[in-house]
């Protein structure tokens, strides 16, 4: 007697309604048995099979390189913001604006860039923002005399718009490559690209450009950074054009089939994504959340200096501790969504504790230790940072199963405005109260997005296909 399980589609499934593929799901095909029993029992059994492949974490590590050398260039200016006002003789404000240069041009393009994510895939995004990352690094590179600061101001906006091509990508290229016990690791480690790029931004600049130099040895710290980051995104986009593929032969999971056979139409996607409740609060509560980071971001050397004159590097060792602790705190966190799949209780829990973070940093700042700060920052940046993966795997769960690239970078855009009003509001604030009162209202708008937080019902629809499936 023999069985022969025969997978014809590999995996792969032809273009379906939703009401077939549901169906699908929902009536399994049944085991056929062709031929007599005389000739022997043969079970055809014509369902996908799923498989995982390897490169996969080739793929995962390509993306966090290239996200990392798109966000290390984020705060290249802020983070010594003293010292580029003094050489380059510009304001403190055109200064801050070389980091909200980031959030004003993904607001209008991050929908064209999800528009081509849906229609092209992840491989010609990714050559797309690795070019963009790549021209923009070089063009600051020419940016070093003193009269180029336009120059170097123009090549950050074209790495800020290369962004548009990697915010939004961690949950997709998670979907499209990891089984369904892996998604919720992969998309943290994609969110980790990120954070580790900020952690460099603010761990370099204050390294490799001395606050006390002369005018020439400042010039020559300048070009020396400005080339190291350019030789890397150089480097990282031969490789990208090289070796990065767009997805694996066949899809990793029952999740991924079903959203990988819809027919995508970005326009549906987007009325539906506007119109789910759920996904509507996420987007405010999500917003004010990485808002407050990007806005302490921002100001962080402005706000250290304030209690602690000289210390530039201990400005940009406390970035370097926020975004590290919440690097710990994605990889963390995606591990528990991926053992419990409790996203509304992770997301509830950790947003609840970036308010008590925020609350301890706020009255430990002028505590005149600066030892206190860097303990207050790691609890302030394992909770806040750490959300970020959590967040965005919450929203695919809710809005499933529209494409991850929409739903993320429709997240995202949110979070530029969010990250812009704060920003603004933070640093008037700063000036008019001071750090305490300004603080203070960050802390509240934290207590806020918390409330929201927990006005989300749990419906976890990626959940619920992946287990039909």
């Amino acid at each position: 007697m023999s069985f022969r399980i025969d997978s014809k589609t590999n995996g792969l499934s032809p273009k379906k309604s939703k009401s077939q593929l549901f169906s699908t799901i929902d009536s399994p095909n049944q085991d056929t048995i062709p031929g007599s029993v005389m000739d022997g029992l043969t079970l055809d059994v014509n369902e996908p099979t799923y498989k995982v492949y390897w490169t996969r974490w080739v793929m995962l590590a390509f993306f966090v390189m290239f996200s990392a050398s798109n966000s290390l260039q984020w705060v290249q200016y802020t983070i010594i913001q003293d010292i580029v006002v003094q050489y380059y003789g510009v304001s403190s404000n055109l200064v801050s604006w070389t980091s909200l240069v980031y959030m004003v041009t993904y607001v209008p393009l991050i929908f064209p860039a999800s528009w081509l994510l849906s229609r092209t895939g992840l491989r010609v995004t990714t050559i797309i923002g690795s070019f963009g990352t790549c021209a923009g690094a070089w063009l600051k590179v020419l940016s070093v005399p003193q009269d180029m600061f336009w120059l170097g101001f123009m090549g950050q906006t074209v790495v800020a718009i290369s962004q548009v091509f990697i915010l939004n990508v961690p949950p997709r290229l998670a979907a499209v490559w990891f089984g369904a016990n892996q998604v919720s690791s992969a998309c943290s480690i994609g969110v980790f690209g990120n954070q580790l790029g900020v952690a460099l931004g603010f761990l370099l600049p204050p390294i490799l450009v001395r606050a006390q130099g002369s005018i020439e040895q400042i010039a020559e710290d300048f070009r020396l950074m400005f080339f190291l980051v350019a030789g890397f995104t150089t480097l990282l986009f031969v490789l990208i054009l090289l070796f990065f593929k767009a997805a694996p032969p066949s899809p990793p999971s029952a999740a991924a089939d079903f959203g990988s056979s819809l027919d995508s139409n970005f326009y549906q996607s987007l009325k539906k994504l506007l119109t789910n409740r759920n996904y509507v609060l996420l987007l405010i509560s999500y917003g004010i959340n990485v808002g407050v980071f990007y806005a302490i971001s921002t100001l962080l050397n402005q706000l250290v200096l304030t209690y602690y004159p000289g210390a530039n590097a201990d400005a940009g060792r406390i970035g370097l501790v926020i975004v590290v602790a919440g690097m710990v705190g994605s990889v963390i966190c995606g591990m528990i969504l991926d053992k419990t799949h409790r996203f509304k209780e992770t997301t509830l829990a950790v947003y609840a504790a970036s308010v008590i973070g925020m609350v301890i940093f706020t009255f430990t700042l002028d505590s005149g230790i600066i030892g206190v700060v860097y303990l207050s920052s790691i609890l302030l940046g394992f909770f806040m940072t750490g959300y970020l993966p959590v967040g965005f795997e919450f929203a695919s769960e809710v809005t499933y199963p529209e494409p991850e690239g929409t739903t993320s970078g429709i997240l995202n855009a949110a979070v530029q405005i969010f990250g812009i009003v704060l920003t603004l509001l933070y640093e008037w604030m700063l000036g008019e109260v001071g750090d305490r009162w300004s603080n203070l209202t960050l802390c509240a708008l934290l207590a806020l997005g918390t409330a929201i937080t927990a006005a989300i019902r749990s419906d976890l629809r990626r959940q619920a296909a992946q287990n039909k499936g």
